[in-house]
C-alpha cells in the first residue's frame, strides 16, 4: 500500500512540475461545449455514409436479401426501405420529429414539394424517411451537383433517385406520376439563410416552370427550428459569400447538431393554374411558405426555445 501512494505521489509531483493541472482542466471544460458543437455536424456525415453502406451490402448480396424477404418488387425497395427505418428512428429518438399535413401529400400521382432549405436539409431525409414507410411513396429529390462528386453519393443517388435535374428531367419525373422535392433557394439559401427564415429565392423560377408545364400541383413544406438544429457560425459572412460565388462549392462552416424539435408542416395545395405565368406562381409559393414559416416559427428562432419545444408544457400555442 505505501508504495503505490509513493508511485501515485511522485507521479503527480511530477505531472505539476510540467503541467498546471487547475488550468488544463479549465481549459478542458472551457472548450468542451466548442469542440462538441463542431463535431455533431460529423455525426450526420457519418450518418450518410452508413447509409452508403447498407444500400452498397444490399447492391452485392441482393439475390440473397431478395429470397429471404421473398419479395418480387423492384431492385432498390428493400434497400430503401432499411435505411428509411434507420434514420426515422433518428428522427423520433433525437429530434422528437413529427409531420403536420400529411393528407396534403397526393396517395398516388405527381405532387412538387417546395421547401425551405436549412443549413443541412436532414428534415428532408426525414421526410422521405416516413413517406416511404407510412405511404409507400418516395420522394424524388434534387441535389445540387456538387454532392455527385462525393465518394457514395452515387449509390445513395441512385437507390433514392436525387439528381442535378433539369427543367424537362423534373417534368418528366413528374409525368411518370411521381412525387418530387425542390428547394428553389437551394444551396444559397442553406449557406446564408440565418435565424429569421428569410427565403432567398433570388428571382429563381424553374421550379414554377416545371409545376406549370407539368401540371402537377405545389406543396409548400417547411420545418420548424431547422435553423435550430445547424447554423452558420456568423462571422465573414461577406468573404464567404463572395467565395461561394466564385467557386459555387458549399465553404461556410456549420456548427450545431442540437436535439431541437422538428415538425415539418406540408400545405395545402397549390392546384394547377393555367393563367399564371412561372413568376407569378413563384410569388404564390413564396406567399404561401411564407405564411407556414410565420404561423409555425418562432422569430428569430432561438437554440433554447427550440430546445424547450421537445417538452410540451412549453410549445408554442400555434402548434
Amino acid at each position: 500500500m505505501d508504495f503505490m501512494q509513493n508511485i501515485t505521489k511522485g507521479l503527480q509531483e511530477f505531472l505539476s512540475s510540467y503541467i498546471d493541472l487547475d488550468y488544463s482542466l479549465w481549459v478542458y471544460r472551457l472548450l468542451t461545449p466548442l469542440i462538441a458543437t463542431f463535431l455533431l455536424p460529423l455525426v450526420f456525415v457519418a450518418l450518410i455514409y452508413i447509409s452508403f453502406l447498407v444500400l452498397f451490402i444490399y447492391k452485392l448480396h441482393r439475390e440473397v436479401i431478395l429470397r429471404s424477404v421473398r419479395t418480387d418488387r423492384k431492385f432498390w425497395e428493400v434497400g430503401r426501405k432499411i435505411v428509411a427505418a434507420i434514420w426515422d428512428a433518428h428522427a423520433r429518438i433525437y429530434h422528437g420529429y413529427e409531420v403536420i399535413g400529411m393528407e396534403n401529400i397526393p396517395p398516388e400521382g405527381a405532387g412538387l414539394i417546395v421547401y425551405y432549405h436549412g443549413a443541412i436539409p436532414i428534415d428532408m431525409y426525414y421526410l422521405n424517411s416516413r413517406m416511404l414507410l407510412q405511404k409507400d411513396r418516395l420522394i424524388y429529390t434534387i441535389g445540387d451537383r456538387f454532392l455527385f462528386k462525393l465518394p457514395g453519393w452515387g449509390t445513395i443517388s441512385e437507390a433514392f433517385h436525387i439528381s442535378p435535374g433539369t427543367v424537362q428531367s423534373c417534368v418528366n419525373i413528374l409525368k411518370d406520376g411521381n412525387l418530387l422535392a425542390i428547394s428553389p433557394g437551394g444551396v444559397y439559401e442553406a449557406q446564408f439563410g440565418d435565424n429569421y427564415y428569410e427565403l432567398l429565392w433570388r428571382n429563381r423560377v424553374g421550379f414554377a416552370k416545371v409545376a406549370l408545364e407539368a401540371q402537377a400541383p405545389i406543396i409548400p413544406c417547411f420545418t420548424q427550428n431547422l435553423r435550430e438544429g445547424f447554423r452558420q457560425v456568423g462571422i465573414f459572412r461577406k468573404f464567404f459569400m463572395k467565395l461561394y460565388n466564385t467557386i459555387r462549392i458549399p465553404v461556410y462552416p456549420i456548427y450545431g447538431g442540437f436535439p431541437v424539435k422538428f415538425r415539418t408542416y406540408l400545405g395545402k395545395p397549390i392546384e394547377y393554374d393555367a393563367s399564371l405565368t412561372p413568376e407569378q406562381l413563384q410569388v404564390k409559393v413564396a406567399q404561401a411558405l411564407e405564411v407556414l414559416i410565420n404561423k409555425h416559427q418562432r422569430l428569430p428562432g432561438s437554440i433554447l426555445h427550440a430546445l424547450m419545444d421537445r417538452f410540451p408544457p412549453f410549445r408554442s400555442k400555434n402548434d
